[in-house]
């Protein structure tokens, strides 16, 4: 079982900056892949983006290119989303996901371990 929590959301204005904080516990965090979903209201959940085991290979959604990065820290257990320039679009319940499989694969098949998700609110 992997545990995960994720931290950091808020409101802000178009253009402005979050960072997102996902911390996992339970299992050895760099045998999985992470990835980052979001659904906004009256909306299906939507893949944002991935990143390999090691953190070298990361893929977005191109909905989010260029103003998102991904990213995680091995040593902190700890998977991050540098959100900028952002547009009130992107308003939604952001998720973490953890899976035990290669990151390429999340976009199309999540793992099996979610977060409770955070809340980002983007005002026009």
């Amino acid at each position: 079982q992997v545990r995960l929590v994720e931290s950091g959301g808020g409101l802000v204005q178009a253009g402005g900056s979050l960072r997102l904080s996902c911390a996992a516990s339970g299992r050895t965090f760099s045998d999985y892949a992470m990835g980052w979903f979001r659904q906004a209201p009256g909306k299906e959940r939507e893949f944002v983006a991935a990143i390999s085991r090691s953190g070298v290979s990361t893929y977005y959604a191109d909905s989010v290119k260029g103003r998102f990065t991904i990213s995680r820290d091995n040593a902190k257990n700890t998977l991050y989303l540098q959100m900028n320039s952002l547009k009130p679009e992107d308003t939604a319940l952001y998720y973490c996901n953890a899976a035990n499989a290669p990151g390429a694969s999340i976009r199309a098949t999540p793992g099996a371990f979610w977060g409770q998700g955070t809340q980002v609110t983007v005002s026009s």
